[in-house]
């Protein structure tokens, strides 16, 4: 089987990594992929999002199989035309996408559907959002309407600042505002492969959002996290796929747009039970990272199976029992105005960790040529690279990952400190299970 990843960050990284795992697999092919994904697999120059190009590639290789990793593909449309060409492709198609690239639209198909999550106010202007803050109260949730790379949320008790980034929304063109009750409790991503019809759960992970220890400063695009969640009810995979996952995919399938992908459900799990934060249309990253490292079954044939529609034919996943911890190393700056261009060293002596292994997020290369040195491996983008430990528990894992770390050398760059550490000390308890 010859397989296309589209897209260059660490999530496609990770997706590569299994791939190119897997016996099944013959050849791993990336558009665009980066300096990680090059030693792993072969780079095809082009945009991902260019639906002509991807499908071009495809044919040019002989692809057997296409995995969209980012979301603005998706959106595109870059899915419908590589399966009007005949290609199997994992990744939902524009209108199915829309889930993640509408919050509104999201939000009404979980109201069709039945699916438990917090209520929300569509605003398109601000009189709309002054009403919504008024019924909402503090803490207030303030989604931009759109795609926003995991950073278009404002969750403050300060109603100025909720203001603000409402309008900073509204003043772009065609954005709109969702602004939503505050849902308390600890949250859990949880990936979903579907084929249009059936639904298969992966293993959940926990990320962390903010920037800052102990969930202090800006919304980022995901600082880590870990799995397994010891922590979290044992019957809480199955709740999840029997009230938001398929309910879900069979609305979507109800209304003529299937939905052929992955299903990432953000929960929070509230006093009154699970309740869906929000709705993507792809593997989340940074939590695809520790979810793959548990991963035993082999990845071809369980993307082929959701892209073909043969889920129900697949046999059960099997998983390690072992801790996996992603650090995302970030670029001094960030998420604000991240630097870049700034040499990236110490990764072979990070992944001499034993059970490490480093994944490419935002780095390139750059051409020595002009002075006859070797090319030199810099950063081009906020969240630069992934640490990633396995190891026999939580404990162990989050020290070699931090040990790793330790070992990577980057100008300005930072972590987040306790990416996991609640969870180790054994003080993270879903609502009903404190005891």
């Amino acid at each position: 089987m010859v397989v296309l990843v589209l897209g260059s960050g660490a999530r496609e990284h990770a997706l590569v990594r299994s791939l190119n795992l897997d016996p099944a697999v013959d050849r791993v092919l990336a558009m665009p992929g980066n300096p990680g994904i090059a030693t792993l697999a072969d780079c095809l120059p082009g945009d991902p999002g260019d639906a002509a190009a991807v499908v071009d590639a495809a044919r040019e290789h002989r692809v057997d199989l296409v995995v969209v990793g980012p979301e603005a593909p998706l959106v595109a449309g870059v899915a419908d035309a590589v399966r009007e060409a005949g290609i199997p492709c994992f990744g939902p198609s524009a209108q199915a996408a829309a889930l993640e690239g509408s919050k509104a639209f999201a939000k009404e198909v979980m109201a069709a559907a039945g699916v438990p999550t917090a209520a929300a106010h569509v605003c398109t202007s601000t009189d709309d959002v002054e009403r919504a803050l008024d019924a909402t109260g503090p803490p207030y949730v303030v989604k931009e309407d759109g795609l926003a790379a995991g950073k278009g949320v404002v969750v403050t008790s300060d109603r100025a600042r909720a203001a603000e980034h409402a309008a900073a929304c509204l003043a772009r063109e065609g954005a709109g505002v969702v602004v939503e009750d505050f849902l308390d409790g600890p949250e859990v991503s949880l990936f979903c492969l579907s084929d249009g019809q059936d639904v298969v759960a992966l293993e959940p992970a926990q990320d962390f959002k903010r920037v800052g220890a102990g969930d202090t400063g800006p919304n980022t695009g995901g600082m880590g996290a870990y799995s397994p969640l010891t922590w979290a009810p044992d019957d809480l995979v199955a709740q999840i796929v029997s009230t938001v996952a398929r309910p879900t995919v069979a609305e979507m399938a109800r209304r003529g747009t299937p939905f052929v992908g992955l299903l990432y459900v953000g929960l929070a799990l509230t006093a009154r039970g699970p309740q869906v934060v929000e709705f993507n249309a792809r593997f989340g990253d940074p939590e695809t990272q520790v979810v793959l490292a548990r991963l035993r079954t082999p990845l071809g044939a369980v993307l082929r199976a959701a892209a073909t529609g043969s889920l129900s034919q697949l046999p059960a996943l099997e998983w390690s029992p072992r801790s996996s911890v992603n650090v995302v190393v970030a670029a001094e700056h960030y998420p604000a105005s991240p630097a870049t261009g700034d040499p990236v060293t110490g990764i072979e002596q990070a992944e001499q960790v034993e059970g490490v292994h480093v994944l490419h997020a935002g780095t390139s290369l750059e051409d020595g040529s002009e002075d006859g040195s070797a090319a030199s491996l810099v950063s081009s983008g906020g969240r630069v690279l992934s640490v990633v430990a396995l190891a026999d528990d939580l404990a162990q894992a989050r020290a070699r990952a931090y040990e790793a770390v330790s070992r990577i050398s980057l100008r300005g760059s930072h972590t987040r400190p306790d990416i996991g550490l609640t969870a180790e000390r054994g003080n993270v308890s879903a609502p009903g299970q404190e005891d």
